[in-house]
């Protein structure tokens, strides 16, 4: 068996991807789901349509690849982090839509927390005291779903993230699945202790979450299951590897040690740095995750830089706005202007992430003239993508000390060469993107393979890694200068938006 399988569970599509023992994809499918916006600042997904599309894709990538499900040596799964499910474990079904992470309802519970509480979450955890996380949307779900009541009172309640859903379903559902996460997505609850690597009792209280409800925690690579002769594969074959999607773009990337870094351009941007097993507490506004745990091995961490809307902001332009028909239309639009005319906007959709963490932060579009065009507005948003990740990185170099050397990255963006060479000169450093650039799902096929030993070790994966294309900073460029000055103006005007 020559083969692994990686299923990749994003924020807006989920595909399946096959890769041989080179990394090489030798087929693929991708389906999109519906974004369900009921109200202002409420983001969900239907966790049923993503299980279907789950199967979907899984089939439609085999086809491609011309292979079987009994060819796969295992697969990983690699999942968008902290978007929660809730589900009845009698009949499989989800007992409400999903609550997405870049849904903000939960404000108004965590505001009421006391000063004393949400530092011993944000001790415990590494993490902000933000909406964007698990544990204050389990406890929504728990106090505002009739459904979720019922079902509680009868045990028939399953909590989790998109992967531990999958893994559930993959192994069989109702009819005996497993309910496991690793501690990557675990790590982005605010309900996991990080120096135990398990729920934590004092964190469970606060949100009111039973224990009974959530997943057993496992390492990020081992055999947590085999999946069910009678669903998408045909075949038992092991699931092996499970990473939150940003941990996961780290393994694919070969950031093995500490001091190395990616950044990952998608839905949102994360920028991660490997701190080994040193645990890291940032005091420039980043988060302290769980970079990866390879079975019985110690746990790396890592300093994470979170920055909510990048690749959104360019199906805004496309969906909302609709002044291009399709995301890669950007560039071209974007290149047909010399800069951006004197115009800025901060896509703060659903409030600022890292390095600010401000909630009441709402989206603005600055320095209009008349005479500025939907070229600028589309230059703008891609500058956007790449000040943000400036914050970040700054933070980063301020917490760690270290100068970033260089960016590798990854994600769909990294294929716009314009934003890629803005970025170079707004960093003043190379930007590096690898040969293969689906690294997340590569990371969670890497995981996988090492746990059934089609993989060797770190060394055979950091030997794969190839670079595939380079940008370096134009020194002419004021965009590190005059652009980043007036950027920072910009952020200060989406301040103080809500009371």
């Amino acid at each position: 068996m020559a083969y692994i399988g990686s299923l990749d569970q994003g924020t807006s599509s989920t595909r399946f991807i096959v890769f041989d023992e080179s990394g090489k994809i030798v087929g693929q499918h991708q389906l999109e789901h519906t974004q369900f916006l009921p109200t202002a600042g409420w983001v969900e997904h239907d966790a049923a349509e993503i299980w279907n599309r789950t199967q979907d894709v899984i089939t439609g990538a085999l086809k491609a690849a011309r292979i079987s499900g009994a060819d796969l040596a295992a697969i990983g799964i690699t999942n968008q982090r902290e978007t929660t499910v809730i589900w009845d474990k009698t009949t499989g079904a989800p007992l409400s839509h999903a609550i997405v992470w870049q849904d903000t309802r939960t404000t108004e519970f965590l505001n009421s927390l006391s000063e004393e509480t949400k530092g011993v979450i944000t001790h415990k955890t590494g993490l902000a005291i933000a909406p964007y996380f698990s544990g204050s949307k389990i406890n929504w779900l728990l106090n505002n779903v009739p459904a979720v009541s019922e079902a509680l009172k009868e045990d028939r309640v399953l909590v989790g993230t998109i992967d531990s859903w999958l893994l559930w379903n993959l192994s069989g559902g109702a009819r005996g699945g497993v309910h496991f996460t690793d501690v990557t997505n675990a790590s982005r609850t605010l309900l996991m202790n990080l120096e135990t690597l398990d729920w934590d009792d004092e964190l469970l209280k606060i949100f009111n979450v039973p224990r009974s409800i959530l997943p057993t925690i496992k390492s990020s690579s081992e055999i947590y299951a085999t999946t069910d002769p009678s669903g998408p594969l045909g075949s038992s074959i092991p699931i092996s590897g499970i990473l939150g999607d940003q941990q996961a773009a780290m393994v694919g990337q070969a950031c093995f040690e500490r001091g190395e870094s990616k950044t990952t351009y998608g839905t949102g941007n994360f920028a991660l740095l490997n701190t080994g097993t040193e645990i890291v507490r940032s005091k420039n506004g980043l988060l302290t995750t769980v970079c990866f745990k390879f079975g019985e091995e110690k746990a790396r961490y890592a300093l994470e830089g979170s920055v909510a809307v990048t690749g959104s902001a360019i199906q805004w332009l496309r969906d909302q706005l609709q002044i291009i028909s399709s995301a890669p239309d950007i560039e071209a639009l974007a290149k047909s202007v010399a800069d951006n005319g004197g115009v800025y906007f901060v896509p703060a959709f659903s409030g600022l992430f890292a390095p600010y963490w401000r909630n009441d932060a709402r989206g603005v579009v600055v320095g209009l003239t008349r005479a500025a065009t939907k070229a600028h507005l589309a230059r703008a948003a891609l500058e956007a993508i790449c000040y943000q990740t400036r914050d970040v990185l700054d933070a980063m170099s301020a917490d760690s000390g270290v100068k970033v050397p260089e960016m590798r990255v990854d994600g769909g963006i990294t294929a716009n060469a314009l934003c890629m060479q803005m970025q170079s000169d707004i960093m003043g450093v190379d930007v590096v993107r690898p040969l293969i650039i689906e690294t997340t799902a590569l990371g969670a096929a890497y995981a996988a393979g090492l746990a059934v030993g089609f993989f060797k070790d770190i060394s055979e994966l950091r030997a794969k890694w190839q670079e595939g294309r380079r940008w370096s900073a134009d020194k002419e460029s004021s965009l590190a200068t005059t652009g980043y000055k007036n950027w920072k103006k910009a952020i200060e005007r989406t301040l103080n938006w809500l009371d």
